[in-house]
């Protein structure tokens, strides 16, 4: 059947095209020109009506943070300078150069304040150039910033009210927690810090690597930058109140940055030459260094509140004192050396083979620092009365000078009661 139907086609089709030419050798019929359509130009009427009635589709762009069309510049009320992290930098050592161009890590004009490489100052270095000492203007915001914190903080609490913020902030009873680690407190931190004060009025903020060689200043600059006020302290783990009167519709702005910048150049930590020795003597210490038995093994990620005591316990028999630093990132172990050189102090002597190796100096005073047995002691006694000493024996007018982490932690006053 199939084969018919095809020879039917071809034979209908040839049939069509030998009658048509005979009409035409016959006749001579050709089509007049009316009936050919012309191919001509549309006139500029139809060109518009087709555009208008066509509508343009919008290229797809991929959505941007960087993007401020429509958006007002962010401005903050918080009176300190803005930096990547508060605890890891310091505002008095200057560095010597920076990595990258000043690139705002906010986003270009999304805050108000400008990007000096290192820190977005609260007053405009332009302003402090031409004005001179702006101090004034800088004390007078941090008094504003003081009252106001006394304000959100409120009465003292009761034994009763602390005890129980910190039984709902425990690790059984609730999950929320900020973890502060090796770049210690950062400037994002704070807004993740104020989005959980938003549903409790603790949050649990969990300390672990370089920063907590100096957990003074870690708490310090907790209550510091966020307003409020530490409650408990137990190794790495702080609780950290928001206050009484805390209004989460009227919570400080703090503008989110969008990367972390380069770190600047500071100047050389390990000195060619250590400072009263030659050279000679520089390269004996430095072998002599590595060859001493290490005091300890720091772990990676690990709570080293302990490492300034031992240290400075080991410089009252040995002058050396080497710490084994296996596994850890380089930039850890050198920044636990700078820390090293300012708690203890002492002077670094070198960093090759993941170790680092301090020497106490030629001028090194023992009697300035208590060894680790009296500070123990003296912590096991105060442990025992402290449980029944509570915020509430504080008096409201003291809230701005006073701290828990230094009435419990803080190692002058231990001193001077032990």
């Amino acid at each position: 059947m199939v084969p018919r139907r095809i020879a039917r086609r071809n034979l209908s089709f040839s049939s069509c095209r030998f009658f048509s030419s005979i009409l035409k050798d016959r006749y001579g019929f050709v089509a007049p020109s009316i009936l050919v359509p012309e191919s001509r130009k549309p006139s500029p009427a139809e060109v518009n009506m087709y555009e208008k009635k066509r509508k343009k589709k919008v290229p797809y762009r991929p959505p941007s943070s960087l993007n401020m069309n429509g958006k007002k510049v962010i401005h903050s009320d918080l009176p300190f300078d803005f930096r990547f992290s508060y605890t890891e930098s310091s505002p008095d050592t200057k560095p010597i150069g920076l990595r990258e161009p000043k690139y705002s890590p906010f986003g270009p004009g999304r805050v108000d304040r400008p990007w000096t490489g290192v820190c977005a100052p609260a007053v405009d270095p332009a302003l402090r150039s031409v004005e001179g000492d702006v101090s004034k203007d800088a004390e007078k915001k941090m008094e504003v910033w003081g009252r106001r914190r006394k304000m959100i903080l409120g009465e003292s609490l009761t034994l009763e009210e602390r005890s129980s913020l910190i039984e709902k902030c425990q690790k059984h009873r609730s999950k929320r927690q900020v973890n502060l680690g090796r770049d210690g407190l950062t400037h994002n931190m704070l807004n993740d810090i104020h989005n959980n004060w938003k549903h409790a009025e603790a949050v649990r903020i969990k300390c672990l690597g370089v920063p907590t060689v100096d957990m003074k200043n870690v708490c310090t600059q907790l209550e510091e930058k966020t307003g409020g006020l530490i409650i408990h302290r137990h190794g790495g783990q702080i609780i950290l109140y928001r206050g009484r009167h805390y209004n989460t519709k009227k919570r400080p702005v703090v503008p989110l940055m969008l990367w972390k910048p380069q770190e600047p150049i500071y100047p050389r930590l390990i000195k060619t030459v250590i400072d009263g020795l030659n050279i000679e003597e520089t390269k004996e210490m430095r072998k002599k260094g590595l060859a001493v038995p290490a005091l300890t093994k720091l772990a990676k990620n690990g709570y080293y509140a302990s490492l300034v005591p031992m240290v400075r316990d080991a410089f009252l028999t040995d002058e050396l004192v080497r710490i084994d630093c296996e596994g850890l990132p380089p930039t850890d172990f050198k920044k636990i050396g700078v820390k090293l050189r300012d708690l203890v102090p002492c002077i670094p002597v070198t960093f090759v083979k993941e170790q680092i190796v301090v020497w106490r100096g030629k001028d090194y005073n023992s009697n300035l620092h208590t060894n680790s047995e009296e500070r123990s002691f003296s912590l096991l006694l105060r442990s025992e009365d402290s449980s029944d000493k509570s915020v509430a024996a504080i008096p409201p007018n003291n809230y701005s000078e006073f701290s828990i982490h230094s009435q419990y932690f803080d190692d002058d006053s231990i001193k001077s009661k032990s």
